[in-house]
């Protein structure tokens, strides 16, 4: 749709430095901007009818909740600047809230992730990718909020690795040790299952 590739650049203050690594302590989720400047109640009301014609479901306001979600929409979130964290948990809520009849959880999520992806812009690609992913999976309730905060710092956090650190995929599916550094940077480490892997550093996080 039109809408989503206009929303992305909204403006980001102290945010984008926030997620650029170890050099600062604050938890990426302390970034503050107006997230949802670019997203009035009508685009929002927009993305969910084209969600739910890509979903095969009839696009239709939920009257027993509707106005109560687009009214604190309008008169909070839209206008004010919020941290990230409290931008996520205002999204996750109005998906609870249900104010459509189909597809809360995707239309919230992906407006999640449309300023997550601008707001982590300076990562690999694979951990921007990793961070928009436990974004949407925390504004639809997949994710609790601890585990979604502990992956995006993993994730902002960058690292020198050296053999005997402790590491782990992206997505946590191997953990291990690494044992060696390529001279061309990449890193040869040894997964739990005994499997050496050769791996770009990009890929791996350090397991605390």
């Amino acid at each position: 749709m039109s809408d989503e590739t206009s929303h992305g650049s909204s403006e980001v203050r102290n945010a984008r430095g926030g997620a650029k690594g170890s050099a600062r302590s604050e938890s990426p989720l302390q970034a503050r901007a107006a997230f949802l400047a670019n997203w009035d109640w009508e685009s929002v009301v927009r993305h969910n009818c084209g969600v739910c014609e890509r979903g095969g479901a009839q696009h239709g306001a939920n009257p027993e909740s509707h106005e109560g979600v687009a009214t604190s929409w309008r008169e909070r979130f839209q206008v004010a600047t919020f941290d990230l964290g409290e931008t996520l948990d205002f999204l996750r809520a109005c998906h609870r809230g249900a104010p459509f009849l189909y597809f809360n959880g995707n239309t919230f999520a992906d407006i999640g992730r449309t300023f997550t992806d601008f707001l982590f812009a300076e990562l690999p690609t694979s951990r921007r990718r990793s961070a928009t992913s436990s974004v949407a999976h925390y504004i639809a309730g997949v994710l609790d909020r601890e585990s979604m905060a502990r992956i995006l710092e993993s994730l902002c956090r960058t690292a020198d690795f050296s053999p005997g650190d402790k590491v782990r995929t992206l997505k946590g599916s191997l953990r291990g040790e690494v044992i060696g550094v390529i001279e061309d940077g990449r890193l040869k480490w040894r997964a739990e299952t005994g499997t050496v892997f050769i791996a770009l550093p990009e890929s791996l996080i350090l397991d605390d």
